[in-house]
């Protein structure tokens, strides 16, 4: 059983990252739908918002950094392939 300070260190931190984890998983929803419906500067803004959530989430140790890595190469070969349509 962990000690009582380190549960409550543990619940502070599990506070912490579900919020900036739900917002980074927001963001990057935002990012995918724009891609489908928005114009190609409102999609360039979500896609930046999404970008910026995602290296907090890596700054705070939320996600690994290849993850992040991953995720902003496929938003960004999305929207590359949407201006090339257009």
């Amino acid at each position: 059983m962990p000690s009582e300070r380190t549960a409550r260190v543990a619940m502070r931190r599990f506070i912490r990252n579900r919020s900036i984890r739900r917002s980074f998983r927001t963001t990057r929803t935002k990012a995918d739908r724009a891609l489908l419906t928005d114009s190609k500067s409102q999609s360039g803004q979500a896609i930046s918002d999404a970008l910026i959530a995602m290296d907090k989430a890596v700054t705070k140790g939320i996600i690994h950094r290849n993850k992040a890595a991953r995720l902003k190469s496929r938003l960004a070969r999305k929207f590359n392939s949407l201006s090339d349509g257009s």
